[in-house]
């Protein structure tokens, strides 16, 4: 694709309104800002071996996991970012204890886990950034119980994948959307309007790690993906980066599931609800997958804390049928 044929994300936006429902121009706002927290976050993670931001930052988050350097740089990108926005009253991130208040007419909440997997960065993993959006309720000053909300009413959704190349992957309920970053004018470029997942797959994620501790119905379904056909060949094929941006983008694009459950050491799940489990669920069915959180709708749980956690399952469709059928 030529350069001067690029569809830039506010082009996009402003062309397809219809696909933007709640409010256009605030929705491209909001996108901008995401737009230009990650590309500070790219710029950074391209040069992370040059820079003083790898490895841990001697701190530990709420979920008592320790808080690596760029954790927090991109935490403050995110934050610089919607602040200039406007729109955002307060957001909920992975890495503060309680909600960072912006501005008291800001119509948006903004949850998020500004850098997944950011202990991957050490060893050349792709990592991402996780957002999710809703409109507010009410006016004033916000409070934490403002995000007690449930996942099917997020107005906007996405996540940025920094990989082999730099990604931004949106819905606003209408369609999962895919830019690609081009560093040289440092813009997000539509790469495909409308992504659908695969309803059938061979890919299964799960940290095998934990087989001891799984319930008894998720063994046997790691049994059957293990099984072989008639003439030797497997039936199924084993991919867990232990990234779950980068882990959910390959399964959403070659079909296949992804499962994090409750174990012996985590009873209630171990990913969060409210900023990570809720916006790849809304992105997965639009793509026309499945999202639950053993045999029910993920999005329709409504959190109760901002840093709740949950068990996932996420994936093809007919794949998670065969999946949620060994928990039934």
């Amino acid at each position: 694709m030529k350069s001067e044929n690029l569809v830039l994300l506010n082009q996009f936006v402003e062309e397809n309104p219809s696909l933007h429902s709640e409010n256009p121009v605030d929705i491209l706002s909001i996108l901008k800002a995401i737009e230009k927290a990650s590309t500070k976050v790219h710029n950074t993670i391209n040069r992370a071996g040059l820079l003083d931001v790898l490895g841990a930052a001697g701190s530990e988050n709420i979920q008592g996991e320790e808080v690596q350097k760029m954790d927090l740089f991109a935490n403050d990108q995110f934050i610089e970012a919607l602040k200039d926005c406007g729109h955002i009253a307060a957001i909920a991130s992975e890495e503060n204890d309680e909600i960072i208040s912006l501005n008291t007419t800001g119509e948006y909440l903004f949850a998020t886990d500004p850098l997944d997997g950011s202990s991957n960065i050490d060893v050349n993993i792709s990592v991402g950034s996780i957002f999710s959006v809703f409109k507010r309720t009410v006016t004033g000053e916000v409070t934490t119980e403002e995000f007690n909300r449930f996942g099917y009413e997020q107005i906007l959704a996405g996540y940025v994948l920094y990989g082999t190349s730099t990604i931004l992957i949106y819905t606003c309920g209408h369609g999962v959307h895919s830019f690609t970053f081009d560093p040289k004018p440092e813009v997000f470029a539509l790469a495909n309007p409308a992504i659908q997942t695969p309803e059938n797959g061979n890919i299964y994620s799960i940290n095998e790690g934990n087989y001891n501790s799984l319930d008894k119905g998720i063994q046997n379904y790691v049994t059957y993906c293990k099984a072989l056909k008639e003439n030797g060949k497997r039936t199924h094929t084993a991919r867990f980066m232990g990234s779950l941006v980068a882990d959910f983008h390959r399964n959403m694009l070659k079909g296949g599931v992804f499962i994090y459950p409750a174990t012996a050491d985590a009873p209630e799940g171990k990913l969060r609800l409210l900023y990570e489990c809720n916006p790849i669920a809304m992105i997965a069915e639009q793509a026309g997958g499945t999202a639950t959180w053993g045999t029910e709708r993920l999005l329709n749980i409504k959190a109760s804390d901002i840093h709740q956690r949950t068990p996932f399952f996420i994936g093809s469709k007919n794949m998670m049928k065969k999946a949620i059928s060994f928990l039934s």
